[in-house]
């Protein structure tokens, strides 16, 4: 039998990190990126060493599952430009070479381990193709000016 922590502690860990920790990460997709790695790949369950001292019991984990998929929600039902400039975000957040991580990105689909477990297989399908989407507009747009900070243009008109 599985016990639930109780919702207030639930409530007040959830605020808790998203005031003291999701706050400081620019963007939902590096929100999702950092929240996935509070996820143990074997056993699915969540640890933050920070908030689990500070909320003892599940809440801790309970919130940590409950954010990620909040997180994952908003950004697979976001538009392709919301997504868009959400990529652009977390790039420019990363310090790594744009081009290089828009490669990697698209070659390796390391967005998929950040995808929470027992998600919504049509939400699942739908994040995974308008990522893919986006990582080809932002490729498109290096490509056209790779001087140009990747945040500094609109999509691609259909007509251009």
């Amino acid at each position: 039998m599985s016990y639930r922590a109780n919702p207030v502690k639930v409530y007040d860990a959830f605020d808790d990190l998203l005031r003291r920790t999701l706050s400081k990460i620019p963007c939902d997709l590096g929100r999702l990126i950092y929240l996935a790695s509070t996820r143990d790949y074997n056993t699915g369950t969540y640890h933050h060493e920070g908030l689990s001292a500070r909320h003892p019991g599940d809440g801790a984990r309970e919130a940590l599952q409950a954010a990620h998929r909040d997180v994952f929600c908003r950004l697979a039902t976001a538009t392709l430009e919301e997504l868009v400039g959400q990529l652009e975000m977390y790039v420019q957040s990363s310090h790594e070479r744009p081009d290089e991580l828009v490669r990697t990105w698209q070659e390796l689909e390391p967005y998929r381990i950040a995808i929470p477990m027992l998600a919504d297989p049509t939400m699942v399908q739908l994040f995974l193709s308008n990522i893919r989407i986006a990582l080809e507009v932002l490729r498109f747009r290096q490509k056209q000016n790779p001087l140009r900070p990747s945040g500094a243009s609109q999509l691609p008109s259909p007509a251009r």
